[in-house]
């Protein structure tokens, strides 16, 4: 089904969609107001970043520790969620300081309010998920047991296919700059391992691995990131520094209009006509006679010159 323009989610859910959590999650958290991709090259550069997201984001030495359950990668997910609700405004407003002299924050008011209700609906979608795990694992009742979980499961494969979806779109902040998602892709994964960094937690891990886990996630998030700003400033112009109103994919060239009758072709230069102003300027000039003699003397065939 088409979207349909001005919808969040373009038309494309009925109440059968509520079967299919999955359905649900690509049309709310991938609206219809996200711009489309521009390059296939650049979209598998973001499936590689999306996947390295994912390691930094959960950490995958917690899977080598072992014990790890479903609330304990809720409450990172938890907290992660909390740090980019703060990290993601201060970075967008960062750019929005270093775009102000390419043109103005209200160009952009509508993208900044949609990506932000996007980025506040996602951590709501979180917390909601983490309560019911909670209620489902404190209450006794069977009943309640079975309601709350079935609730619980349709949320988790709602949030976590929400959750791919914005970490490839980052909040719809691609409808603000194109650049804006693979920047915060990188902020994102330094801040989750500098701590790390900083403290020396190696979580149980030994030099080697505790370095390998701990930086190689941002690292390769980096790499992928700086590959496709890379691309999408050589191929479409596409430039971090630029206001989005002043960088962006040049426009297609349009149909080349006909050469009105007795004009030179488009593009060609413009030569004022020579000889007679009165006549053809695009008729052959005639040649003056040959054989010596005055050559301004009127010619046998044309007494006055003419």
């Amino acid at each position: 089904m088409a979207r349909t323009r001005g919808s969040w989610t373009g038309g494309t859910l009925t109440a059968r969609s509520l079967l299919k959590p999955q359905d649900v999650a690509r049309a709310v958290f991938h609206p219809a107001w996200i711009p489309e991709p521009l390059d296939p090259s650049v979209e598998q550069l973001k499936k590689f970043r999306v996947i390295a997201g994912a390691v930094a984001s959960l950490g995958i030495y917690t899977f080598v520790e072992g014990g790890f359950e479903i609330t304990e990668l809720l409450e990172n997910a938890m907290t992660a969620s909390v740090v980019l609700l703060f990290l993601t405004p201060l970075t967008v407003g960062a750019m929005l300081y270093v775009w102000r002299r390419g043109g103005t924050v209200r160009q952009l008011r509508v993208s900044l309010l949609n990506s932000l209700k996007l980025l506040l609906l996602f951590v709501g979608c979180v917390a909601a998920l983490l309560l019911l795990v909670r209620t489902t694992n404190s209450s006794a009742n069977p009943a309640a047991i079975i309601g709350v979980g079935l609730a619980m499961m349709w949320m988790l494969i709602f949030t976590a296919y929400g959750a791919v979806r914005v970490s490839g779109n980052f909040f719809g902040t691609a409808a603000v700059h194109r650049c804006l998602p693979p920047l915060l892709a990188m902020v994102t994964s330094w801040l989750v391992a500098v701590p790390d960094l900083v403290t020396g937690d190696l979580h149980g891990l030994s030099l080697t691995l505790g370095i390998v886990f701990i930086l190689g996630a941002p690292v390769t998030v980096t790499a992928i990131g700086l590959l496709e700003m890379g691309r999408l400033k050589r191929r479409y112009g596409i430039r971090l520094k630029a206001h989005p109103a002043t960088s962006g994919p040049a426009p297609a060239p349009g149909p080349v209009p006909p050469t009105p009758p007795g004009m030179p072709p488009a593009g060609s230069p413009y030569l004022p006509p020579q000889g007679n102003p009165y006549g053809n300027p695009y008729a052959p000039h005639p040649q003056p006679p040959t054989g010596g003699g005055n050559p301004y003397a009127p010619h046998p065939q044309r007494p006055y010159g003419a």
